[in-house]
């Protein structure tokens, strides 16, 4: 079976994550999806498999005889997609000896080279779009398909591979793929992650990022007697966010520039709140933003009175890079089995967070490989055939290389 054959039957089941339940996995949905994994992962002759309580699937692929010894190479994707779009059963449209140019999806909406320029690329090629009323589900279905379908080439071609674990996810579109995975049920020596962007594509930088709220403590009295009394949180939260440099926004940033980006104000004369995401690739500047952020704190209180503004910051994620430069064989032969695979590579930092950089941290150095998908988290998702094909090539290149 090819990786889009599977694809097709994965999409048809909607596992949008929810932020608000509260509950692990967060979708009962979810669990649909792994169990046609796990009877899927049997069928293919995994062992170990294991669903756990919280809805993590793992399975191992013995290795070939005589190379039982060899480090275990992991691969890993999501199950869930992202809430932002259309929960609902996707109705794909396959469109054969793609011309390059507009596509009508449906629901108004036209997927346009004006919008995504890699488009004539795909020329030629079978591109897999959405109806336009939901996403595709790609982010990151098609990485699953592209393991189980180099899982099923391993054993019909008689590749030798080492040993392989394989783990499926939940709620990674939510910030919480990592938050109960088992890296020693895992078992792996090292991993990767198939998640999303270019089949050429291998990332193994990510931003450090934090969270930070600030809360406005205001007096609120009658606006006809307040002189001297009223102390108006709006006001002060406006004037705050002015403090900010209007240049490093995530609208005036790209590449390796960093930025704060307030997510959300709200109040009133009593009480208001700015909520900041704030984020950089490098350790020493992201440090800089950090005491930036108290150092706005201390200046409206140095103006307005102790207590008037209170900052709590929270750490979010890591760049992953301080973990994977111990281990750039991973970086290495991911570049080799592009090229092995005809590609030529393309490295880039993920102006983002990825469960990578979290297991990472947890002890499992974990790049991050592209699925050949565009356009996530929305109706304008697509993928083609030919490109999922080549990233299932890049892996059995990948368990060839480590192998010797």
């Amino acid at each position: 079976m090819r990786a889009y054959e599977r694809f097709l039957r994965y999409i048809a089941v909607p596992t949008a994550s929810d932020e608000n339940s509260g509950a692990h996995p967060s979708s009962e949905k979810e669990w649909v999806l792994a169990r046609m994994l796990r009877e899927e992962l049997e069928a293919l002759g995994a062992t170990d498999i294991t669903l756990s309580e919280n809805c993590y699937l793992y399975a191992k692929i013995p290795a070939t005889e005589g190379l039982d010894g060899l480090p275990t190479l992991g691969l890993i994707a999501h199950m869930d997609t992202s809430p932002d779009f259309a929960d609902a059963p996707v109705c794909p449209k396959l469109i054969e000896n793609y011309d390059g140019g507009a596509v009508e999806l449906g629901a108004g909406r036209t997927l346009s080279p004006g919008m995504f320029a890699h488009l004539p690329l795909l020329k030629g090629k079978t591109l897999i779009v959405t109806s336009g009323n939901t996403l595709l589900g790609a982010d990151d279905k098609a990485g699953i398909a592209e393991i189980l379908t180099l899982a099923e080439r391993l054993e019909k071609e008689n590749i030798p591979h080492g040993p392989l674990a394989i783990a499926f996810t939940p709620d990674e579109e939510i910030g919480e793929g990592a938050d109960f995975f088992d890296v020693a049920r895992f078992g792996a020596d090292f991993a990767y992650t198939m998640d999303g962007g270019f089949e050429d594509t291998l990332e193994y930088e990510n931003f450090n990022a934090l969270g930070a709220v600030f809360t406005v403590n205001g007096v609120n009295v009658h606006p006809g007697s307040a002189k001297g009394i009223m102390v108006n949180a709006a006001l002060i939260a406006t004037e705050l966010s002015m403090l900010f440099p209007a240049e490093e926004t995530p609208a005036n940033t790209e590449g390796y520039e960093g930025f704060y980006h307030l997510t959300d104000i709200s109040g009133n004369c009593e009480r208001a709140t700015l909520q900041y995401i704030v984020r950089d690739h490098n350790s020493e500047r992201f440090e800089e933003r950090r005491a930036f952020l108290y150092a706005v704190e201390k200046q409206m209180n140095e103006k307005y009175g102790e207590g008037t503004v209170v900052l709590n910051v929270r750490d979010q994620y890591r760049n992953m890079i301080e973990k994977i430069l111990p281990h750039m064989h991973l970086v290495e032969n991911a570049k080799e089995a592009m090229r092995r695979a005809g590609l030529t590579p393309r490295v880039e930092a993920i102006r983002g967070g990825t469960d990578g950089a979290r297991l990472s941290f947890m002890g499992l150095p974990c790049p991050n490989l592209g699925t050949g998908g565009f356009a996530f988290h929305g109706p304008f998702e697509h993928i083609t055939v030919e490109d999922m094909d080549t990233a299932v090539n890049v892996l059995v290149e990948l368990v060839k290389l480590y192998a010797k």
